[in-house]
């Protein structure tokens, strides 16, 4: 096997402007500017719309960008997407985690496709609500996780598609930060009744998903599970002194460390932890065990949706053991941009969605369960609603 039988072709599409989508954005936080700067650098598509809980928070928000003539002036999601004289064909909710749930709902309702952000949502039973809506209406509803688009995931599930690992049987995954609890515009992120959950659902989604996409998304059936807030709630933790905020321990109400066992459909076993914060520099690399061969994945020290170095594909030939190191692949676009687009395209040609919630409903199950199975004490099965 040599790595020409993993080519990659990153081909440029030709985007078709005769015709713009209209979008409105729901939520103008920081993730929403994301969102914004990917959307101006579509030529087929006009922002007509922004909702903000905060007043004058959306107007401002879209001035910003230039945006003087976009419509913000409502009090709720619910009040924008009534809005019939919008025609909105698409809308971006990039609410904190507790109310990821009820604007893509609505929205699904009023006949608008979704792009949702991450995490899909707070608990499996929201997810499957949201789900639910999404079948109804016949909409795509697509959820945002970038680290999809790029071309080293890509080739991590190629390579698992390829047969080079035979049958699989062991991951393992996370990912994390030495120090790395987001509060950049506050404490939205780490307040149990706006973010719900902490590190397992900000990063550890993402290390999720990287390895169960690339093995097809076998069903979760147990789970064992542990999580702590040791940094969160410590006031002398080294980034609240920094930055002037110790009270923050005192609001933090959600996980800063989480680890888990899982057992998948297949007999494939799942070993995870993801943190906000340690003592360490990362707790390992992602490995892939199968019977014909292993994929090991270098960590990145603080998760940014790659991978932290060359990959190296350990099998056998001729009866000797010996090593394919797979280089590094650059992707063309920003993963940002490509979430967007992809989500578009996906809106335009009648497609599917990129990142179908049929997937993340499984991920979701799995952070769920974790957090289920850390109250209790022990093992969880993980048991998930027909829709």
């Amino acid at each position: 096997m040599g790595l020409d039988d993993f080519k990659v072709n990153q081909e440029v599409k030709t985007i078709d402007a005769s015709k713009k989508l209209r979008v409105g954005i729901i939520g103008c936080g920081w993730i929403a500017d994301a969102h914004m700067k990917s959307y101006l650098k579509q030529p087929d598509v006009e922002i007509v719309a922004g909702a903000d809980l905060i007043p004058g928070k959306a107007k401002a928000f879209m001035e910003k960008y230039g945006l003087e003539n976009v419509k913000t002036d409502y009090a709720s999601h619910k009040e924008m997407l009534d809005d019939e004289s919008l025609k909105l064909d698409a809308v971006s909710v990039c609410t904190y985690n507790r109310q990821h749930a009820a604007p893509a709902i609505y929205a699904l309702e009023k006949g608008v496709n979704v792009l949702l952000e991450k995490p899909f949502t707070v608990t499996l039973d929201e997810a499957v609500e949201v789900m639910k809506a999404e079948k109804k209406s016949g909409k795509i509803l697509s959820i945002g996780f970038q680290p999809r688009m790029d071309e080293n995931m890509k080739m991590i599930k190629k390579i698992v598609e390829s047969g080079a690992l035979g049958k699989i049987y062991y991951i393992q995954t996370g990912g994390g930060r030495r120090r790395g609890i987001p509060t950049p515009f506050g404490t939205s992120f780490i307040e149990k009744d706006t973010a719900g959950i902490g590190a397992l659902g900000d990063i550890g989604c993402y290390s999720l998903d990287m390895v169960l996409n690339a093995i097809g998304y076998p069903k979760p059936l147990t789970v064992s599970g542990y999580k702590s807030a040791f940094f969160g709630t410590d006031p002398n933790y080294s980034h609240y002194q920094h930055i002037g905020h110790p009270e923050y321990a005192k609001k933090f109400g959600v996980d800063d460390f989480a680890a888990a066992f899982i057992r998948l459909e297949g007999g494939i076993v799942l070993d995870f932890r993801i943190a906000w914060a340690m003592n360490l520099d990362t707790p390992g690399d992602t490995i892939i065990m199968g019977t014909k061969g292993s994929l090991r994945i270098p960590s990145t020290e603080c998760w940014n949706g790659s991978v932290g170095g060359p990959m190296t594909l350990y099998h056998e030939v001729c009866g000797e053991q010996t090593q394919t190191e797979i280089p590094i692949i650059k992707t063309k676009e920003d993963l940002f941009f490509l979430k967007i687009r992809t989500f578009l395209d996906a809106i335009k040609e009648g497609g599917k969605a990129p990142v179908p919630s049929s997937q993340i409903l499984y991920n979701q199950a799995i952070i769920d369960g974790i957090a289920k199975s850390a109250e209790a004490g022990h093992e969880v099965e993980i048991e998930i609603p027909e829709i």
